[in-house]
């Protein structure tokens, strides 16, 4: 039998107790829960079942998913979104990514939750406010951003990637506006009233003392230092580019199936874990051709480092849907822009989660057997091993 891939887990189980001792009071109570869940991902330390194949009589034993949204063993099959299918028109549609300069990113990682919220809040804004210009499209259009936080070498590189239908329903009439075919909206007209409206959403936040600021950005607490800091970043272009559309509604569920539960570096990723370090893939953009693709190694705790920096805030969502995909009147828009279009909603899928839209039970198995596919059935539930917690700290008299 052949050596079992490599895994995030495989590194965190062998470094990660000795480097939480040395980073003790350097790391966040959410990137601990992190480390802890991936730890234990499906090991006996979270329980399981035990298994005996329905077919050859083979057993097995499954161990249960930490189901952490950071996790790239469970989110590697955690992206169905089968359901999202319904809000699908057939029109083209088109990948928008927005982009923070460095010097922004690097303020954001002390404050991730004001400062992601308003990258997600100004990237939609721009997309609407542009969309709305008649100079442009004179249409309310909808978007779905999905926020991604890392670059190809785990460094802090926040983004958002937008999906968004070609065109929109008319501002001031009843009908469906198209865009001009294998074109959105014009890229240096977004960028420029992004850079505008984020600058002052960021300023505005300084003086309302919102920003927390350590090290060697400490002397930015101070509003004229601030200010002075802020001037070089109206002047320098921001990095917002569309792809080419989809190809079909089809394209744009596969993306999303892929995009939306994406964690920082996922295990096919992982080449070596040595006494060297660990060796991972990653792509260099600015190359072209197979030269983009190129390795790296790192230590192990440098390689902790850099995969926990894009732990998210406690209850943070990493998938909105603003404009006609908003979650509030998404129904009514939806079978607005369709009547618009003269198209019927698509047939309701089955989700694989149980049930489907008859109340037909036809869920596929949840495990199969390693050597013959037949289904496994349960015989018998592992509990999970008890979670050793530091005893409380003495109450102090």
């Amino acid at each position: 039998m052949g050596r079992a891939a490599l895994e995030v887990a495989d590194i965190f189980r062998a470094h990660g107790p000795v480097w939480r001792l040395r980073e003790r009071g350097h790391l966040s109570l959410g990137q601990l829960k992190v480390m802890s869940a991936i730890e234990r991902c499906r090991s006996a330390a979270l329980g399981g079942h035990q298994l005996v194949c329905s077919s050859c009589s083979q057993p097995q034993i499954a161990y249960n998913s930490c189901r952490n949204r950071h996790c790239p063993k469970c989110q590697s099959s955690a992206a169905q979104l089968q359901a999202r299918q319904a809000d699908l028109l057939p029109v083209e549609y088109y990948h928008v990514v927005f982009t923070l300069p460095a010097p922004i990113s690097a303020i954001a990682y002390t404050n991730k939750e004001r400062l992601y919220e308003l990258l997600f809040d100004i990237a939609a804004e721009t997309l609407r406010t542009i969309a709305a210009d008649p100079r442009h499209l004179g249409a309310r259009i909808g978007a779905t951003l999905v926020l991604h936080t890392w670059g190809s070498q785990l460094t802090h590189h926040p983004h958002v990637h937008g999906i968004v239908p070609g065109g929109g329903i008319a501002v001031d009439a009843d009908r469906w506006v198209h865009c001009r075919p294998g074109f959105f909206l014009p890229v240096r007209v977004l960028s420029r009233f992004f850079r505008r409206r984020f600058l002052e959403e960021l300023a505005a936040a300084h003086a309302r003392g919102e920003l927390q600021f350590f090290g060697e950005h400490a002397e930015l607490c101070d509003p004229a230092r601030f200010a002075e800091w802020l001037a070089p970043l109206r002047q320098v272009e921001w990095v917002v580019y569309a792809k080419r559309p989809f190809a079909g509604p089809s394209a744009v569920l596969a993306y999303l199936s892929r995009y939306t539960h994406r964690v920082a570096i996922s295990n096919s990723r992982l080449i070596a874990h040595d006494e060297r370090g660990v060796t991972f893939r990653w792509k260099d953009y600015r190359a072209k051709g197979r030269t983009r693709y190129k390795t790296m190694t790192v230590a192990a705790e440098e390689f902790m480092r850099r995969f926990l920096l894009h732990v998210l805030p406690r209850g943070f969502h990493r998938i909105r849907h603003y404009g006609l995909l908003g979650n509030a009147h998404r129904t009514l828009e939806l079978a607005t822009a369709r009547t618009l279009l003269h198209a019927e909603p698509p047939a309701p899928q089955d989700d694989h989660g149980g049930s489907n839209a008859g109340g037909n039970s036809g869920a596929p198995p949840v495990f199969l057997c390693r050597h013959c596919g037949a289904p496994m059935l349960i015989v018998s539930t592992l509990p999970p091993q008890p979670h050793i917690r530091a005893p409380p700290a003495p109450r102090s008299t």
